[in-house]
């Protein structure tokens, strides 16, 4: 039924097996590659979890400082061992934690509650006390900085003297 004619006008239908492995190969490439950059860009992006306990941290230590005194301090002379923070009067007193010598840091296992939590051993707070003035308003302002686990956050409050 089919002469040679009809034949030779009928075209190619379909893929050969080399177009198709070929075809297989590139887009396999491709896809190994959108893998492989996302894998590194996941690497190297910071853990959501430490992250959220080092903001849940700084936010602990704000409202441990803040509602302290702006002016007062503790009335004895040696308060820059940093230790008993639960006696701390005034936002003043909170300065030790500087980070100078090195242990004068708020551990992230050092809670004023009874239970010490494990997780946060990692982490570790400085503190910085400064006197500014806001609108005409004498205020502390206190800068906490919680590193560790790859993580630096760090978290601004101010306190107003007779508020």
């Amino acid at each position: 039924m089919f002469t040679e004619a009809a034949w030779q006008c009928s075209g190619q239908r379909g893929l050969t097996l080399i177009e198709l492995i070929v075809f297989i190969l590139i887009v396999s490439v491709g896809i190994f590659g959108i893998l492989a950059v996302m894998n590194s860009s996941t690497r190297a992006s910071a853990d959501p979890m430490l992250r959220k306990q080092a903001v849940a941290m700084a936010e602990a230590i704000l409202e441990e400082v803040l509602p302290r005194d702006a002016t007062a301090t503790l009335p004895e002379t040696d308060f820059n061992t940093c230790s008993n923070r639960a006696l701390y009067v005034g936002v003043m007193d909170y300065s030790c934690f500087d980070g100078v010598p090195a242990s004068a840091v708020i551990r992230g296992v050092d809670t004023l509650g009874a239970t010490s939590i494990p997780a946060l051993a990692s982490l570790s707070a400085t503190v910085a006390v400064a006197a500014v003035n806001v609108s005409g308003v004498a205020m502390q302002r206190v800068a906490v900085t919680v590193t560790g686990g790859g993580q630096e956050i760090t978290l601004f409050g101010y306190r107003a003297a007779g508020f």
